[in-house]
């Protein structure tokens, strides 16, 4: 039974090979230089079609102070993943000029 298609066997589990399967998209990870500027994403991708305002670049001891700060200015949920904060909803030109009233270097980027 060298040609067998074993699904699932009691004494080791889940036997499918899951390297031919449909694949997940993985988050982009993009290499941001370290040039100071702050830049303000639109995301969709990968969040069942909604759309998050992603903000990359700032120091890391601005982050979580930052995302609160937005959070409540565009008065809506968020979170801080990966050094970067998210904030539900499409709002990159209130988050733009938030940041540039608080001293930032900021550019819109993405589409």
């Amino acid at each position: 039974m060298t040609n067998s298609r074993l699904v699932y066997s009691t004494d080791g589990g889940d036997r499918r090979d899951r390297s031919t399967g449909p694949r997940t998209k993985e988050p982009q990870d993009p290499q941001l230089p370290d040039d100071g500027v702050v830049r303000v994403f639109r995301e969709k991708g990968g969040r069942g079609g909604k759309t998050v305002t992603v903000i990359r670049g700032l120091p890391a001891a601005a982050v979580t102070t930052a995302a609160r700060d937005l959070k409540r200015h565009c008065g809506t949920g968020g979170a801080v993943k990966g050094g970067a904060v998210e904030i539900q909803g499409d709002h990159r030109d209130t988050v733009v000029a938030r940041l540039e009233a608080q001293g930032f270097r900021v550019k819109p980027a993405g589409g």
